[in-house]
C-alpha cells in the first residue's frame, strides 16, 4: 500500500531552525529507506509565501497568493512510502517523529499519514 506522510509544523519554522544533528539523522533515515524501496519520494516544501491557493466556491474560482495569514500550521514536507500495512506505515512515521524528538526536543508538530487510493 502507498501512503502519503505529511509533516506539519508552525509556519514560522525555517530550514535554518533545523539542528544539524537532525539533518544528519534524517539523511541516514532517508537513505536507508530509499535503498530498501520503502521510501519512494520525499521533499521539504518552500514557505507558504511562495505558494498560492485556488478555491472553488459556488462555481467561482478564486486565487490567493501566499502567505496565508489564517494558517497556524503548514505542511512543511512530505514522503511517499510503500508499506506492507497500516502498522508498517505507523512504525515508519513514528521513527520519523522520534528523530525529531531526540534531535530537536523543542520541535512541535505532527506527521499526518494517509493511505493513497488504489487506481
Amino acid at each position: 500500500m502507498k501512503f502519503l506522510m505529511m509533516i506539519k509544523h508552525p509556519e514560522h519554522l525555517n530550514r535554518e531552525d533545523v539542528p544539524q544533528a537532525l539533518m544528519e539523522a534524517m539523511g541516514e533515515f532517508v537513505g536507508e529507506n530509499l535503498k530498501t524501496g520503502v521510501l519512494l519520494d520525499t521533499a521539504g516544501l518552500q514557505p507558504t509565501r511562495d505558494g498560492f491557493r485556488i478555491r472553488l466556491d459556488r462555481g467561482a474560482l478564486t486565487t490567493t497568493d501566499g502567505p496565508f495569514v489564517e494558517t497556524k500550521e503548514v505542511v512543511g514536507g512530505y514522503a511517499l512510502v510503500q508499506a506492507k500495512s497500516r502498522e508498517d506505515a505507523l512504525q515508519l512515521a513514528t521513527q520519523f517523529m522520534e528523530l525529531h524528538r531526540v534531535h530537536w526536543p523543542a520541535f512541535t508538530g505532527e506527521c499526518e499519514v494517509r493511505p493513497i487510493e488504489a487506481m
